[in-house]
This record gives structure tokens, C-alpha cells and sequence, in this order.
């Protein structure tokens, strides 16, 4: 069974840009993948500053893309992390989200995501706050589908490092409070899962009441210490046999846009060969069809040097990697050279820039 494929630009650091996006999600819809949805960490509109509008030139971007995954059969979707709207669900505040939520239906979405990760978990009575904004959302949205992400969104006890303590029965609580019809992201075992198995899927399953859907942090590599390396490896840990335990399954891509396109290739082989996959094989496929059969040779050749070793252990290999892919004339190559000159790199943990 292939689950329905999507990507959730919900990375750390710079942006794609806005003509680069568009390239590549024409790219991802050929590959099979069914939907976006746009919440990448810097948009402050969408975040910290959510009740704030999105400045004009933004909006009209926004509704460029909408426009463009539309033409091409993707469903379009936005996400929205309320900050500290639990906290206070108070008239004003609500009012506020409600204005927020029309805003962005202005902007054309069929999917809306109302996202809680990345804020304090500690308060009280903290999934029934969550799942009264997802049903005041779902109340004034014109999209056909909401979904949302748990502050806890993965078993991951770095969440309660950083976050506070999870409620004890959270995921449980939940899912019987939230809507059935409300789509639940996942992240899995991990906050960047190694693996997916049925049985913890099937867990989860329960705890919700619903399939979860995947929020898979590969080929993502915005942290301080991920961005020094491209994920361009294909995707393991994805067997097949977990298409029936998921409701869909969404990819967080790499702040290399062009380059994220072969690993996205992988997964949709993995599902499409079940137990034929083999990863290597599938990562020569997806770079031979997406680079080029020279650049495809370069990148396997220098795989360990740019997804193992990555800049600070390069030395002078990276100088020499530079004039190699410098004169190539390709979007991949040029990232590549970019990420070697230091320019992607996540230094820190920084959103909203």
C-alpha cells in the first residue's frame, strides 16, 4: 500500500527561495507526492508573530504558490503556530485566531495545520487547550482538511527536556478529545526517527484514535550540528509494510531545495517496491534521473565526504570539492558549492528571522 506522499517545509534556518519552491514542488508532484504544506520556522507571520499580517509582498508569494500547487493537482496548506494562545483563550485572543484563520483562507489552502510544537507543554488541562483551538480553527477555516501537530509529537524524552514534562496520558487525551477528522502529525520513536516499525505505529494508532501522520525529519538538516552535512542518501527505516499503520506520510526537506529531491525519490520508491528496495540502488536511480548521469557519478563518489564527514572534518578536500562542482552547471551542483562556502549553516537553534 502507498500512503498518500506530502512535504512539510517545516525546517530551522533560511528559506527556500520563492522560484526555487515552485521548481521543485513541480518536481515532487511528478515523483508522486500529493500535497505541501508551507510552515518554515523563520516565517514569523506564521509564528511568534501570528497576530501580526503577513506583509503584502509575502501574501501576494503565498498566494502565488497556492496558485501554482493548484495548477498542479497538489493540495496547498499552510502552518499556523498560535504561540501562547493556550495559555489564554480568553475573547480578544480568539477573536485574534479567528482573524488569523480567515487571513490565510484569503490566501487559498485546502489543508490547514495548527501547530503546537516547539512551546512549553507543562500547564494544566494542556490537550483539552489544544484540541479547543484545533475545533475553533476547523469552526472558521475554508480548508477541507486540518490537521495538527502535539506539543509532545514524538516519544522523544528531549521534548520534556526542553518543554516540560509531558502530561501523564497526553496522547491519549488527545485523541479522544480531538475531532475524528482531524489529521495528528507524528515524528515517530524519535524527534528524527531512525526507523518506522508497525507495531509502534500501531501504538500510536491507539493512543490517538486515528492513524498518525508522519512528520519524518529526513532529509531535514537544520540543527547546528545537521547543517554542516547533506542528507542526500536514500531513505531507510521506511519498510513498506508500514503504508497500512499511517494515515499519510510527509517528508521535512533539507535547506538544499534541488538537492532534497533524491532522497523525496527514495521514499516514494521504497513504498512503490516493498520489499525490492534497495536504497543505494534507489539513491543512483533518483540522482541519474534528477542530476544527470556525471553529476549523479560525483555525487555517490563524494557521499561519504559530504553526508558523513560533512564541512569541519572535510579539511582540504573541501577546496578541492569546490572546484569540482563549481564549473557544473546544475541547481544541485550550486548547492553544493554553496553549503561548502558556509552560507547554510544553522549556527544556533533561530527561528523568525
Amino acid at each position: 500500500m502507498v500512503p498518500e506522499l506530502g512535504v512539510i517545509e517545516g525546517y530551522f534556518g533560511r528559506p527556500w527561495r520563492h522560484e526555487d519552491r515552485k521548481r521543485v514542488l513541480s518536481q515532487l508532484r511528478a515523483l508522486g507526492y500529493s500535497w505541501f504544506h508551507h510552515a518554515p520556522k523563520a516565517d514569523a507571520f506564521l509564528r511568534r508573530r501570528w497576530r501580526e499580517p503577513h506583509h503584502a509582498a509575502a501574501l501576494a508569494e503565498l498566494a502565488d504558490l497556492s496558485a501554482h500547487c493548484r495548477s498542479l493537482g497538489l493540495r496547498f496548506g499552510l502552518g499556523l503556530s498560535p504561540y501562547e494562545l493556550y495559555r489564554d483563550l480568553s475573547g480578544s485572543a480568539v477573536k485574534d485566531f479567528v482573524a488569523k484563520i480567515r487571513a490565510l483562507d484569503e490566501i487559498g489552502i485546502d489543508d490547514l495545520a495548527i501547530l503546537f510544537d516547539d512551546t512549553r507543554g507543562d500547564v494544566p488541562d494542556l490537550a483539552a487547550r489544544e484540541a479547543e483551538i484545533v475545533h475553533t480553527a476547523m469552526a472558521h477555516t475554508h480548508a477541507s482538511r486540518v490537521l495538527m501537530c502535539p506539543t509532545y509529537y514524538s516519544d522523544d524524552r528531549m521534548l520534556d527536556m526542553v518543554f516540560g514534562e509531558r502530561p501523564a496520558g497526553y496522547l491519549k487525551d488527545l485523541g479522544r478529545r480531538l475531532d475524528p477528522r482531524v489529521g495528528v502529525y507524528w515524528t515517530g520513536e524519535e524527534i528524527c526517527a531512525r526507523e518506522f516499525s508497525p507495531g509502534h505505529l500501531a501504538r500510536v494508532a491507539d493512543a490517538l484514535g486515528r492513524k498518525p501522520t508522519l512528520w519524518d525529519n529526513y532529509p531535514v538538516n537544520d540543527g547546528p550540528r545537521m547543517s554542516r552535512c547533506l542528507h542526500l542518501r536514500g531513505f531507510t527505516g521506511r519498510p513498506s509494510v508500514i503504508g497500512p499503520h499511517i494515515a499519510a506520510h510527509a517528508i521535512n526537506p533539507a535547506l538544499q531545495p534541488y538537492l532534497s529531491l533524491i532522497p523525496a525519490a527514495t521514499l516514494a520508491a521504497s513504498y512503490r517496491e516493498g520489499t525490492g528496495y534497495c536504497y543505494m540502488d534507489a539513491f543512483r536511480t533518483a540522482a541519474r534521473d534528477l542530476a544527470g548521469g556525471d553529476l549523479a557519478g560525483m555525487f555517490e563518489q563524494d557521499l561519504h565526504h559530504l553526508q558523513d564527514r560533512g564541512l569541519d572534518q572535510l579539511g582540504d578536500d573541501r577546496e578541492r570539492l569546490r572546484q569540482r562542482y563549481a564549473p557544473v552547471g546544475h541547481p544541485m551542483a550550486a548547492e553544493v558549492v554553496r553549503w561548502l562556502a558556509g552560507t547554510d549553516t544553522v549556527d544556533r537553534w533561530v527561528e523568525d528571522t
